[in-house]
């Protein structure tokens, strides 16, 4: 059973592009952003974890691979909300009480988002290549 993307999906420089935008605006909201739940150090594990997990997840769904489905699931609420409790228990727990329904919705959309965004499985260029095909622009 293989879980999650080949290597080289990850490894993908438009991928790793978007990853780092993605980073440098989670960092930027943690630090103009006055909430108890937003630092560095979580914008990095979540945002990690959804890099790794989010374009795998929305695939289970996608192809209807129901024996992953389990899995999946877990991976999306490890990313989610799992890595978030666990950070927050040891760093501060009343920010965790307090914030953790709202951090969960704002997280589950933001994943969702960055499943569709990592979704396609190769390069710019293909990306490209076949979303022109698919709207009638191609060259033949």
């Amino acid at each position: 059973m293989i879980f999650f993307y080949d290597r080289t999906e990850y490894l993908r420089p438009w991928k790793l592009f978007t990853l780092g935008v993605g980073i440098a605006l989670l960092i930027a909201g943690s630090i103009y952003t006055p909430a108890p739940d937003w630092d560095i150090p979580i914008s990095l594990i979540m945002a990690v974890l959804a890099y790794l997990t989010a374009p795998w997840s929305l695939r289970v769904l996608l192809e209807r691979r129901w024996n992953h489905l389990p899995a999946a699931l877990f991976a999306t609420w490890f990313s989610v909300d799992g890595s978030y409790a666990i950070y927050w228990h040891f760093r501060d727990p009343v920010a965790l009480e307090l914030m953790r329904p709202a951090n969960f919705a704002a997280s589950l959309g933001l994943y969702g988002i960055c499943g569709v965004i990592w979704l396609y499985r190769g390069s710019l260029r293909a990306l490209f290549t076949e979303f022109l095909g698919t709207i009638g622009l191609s060259r033949k």
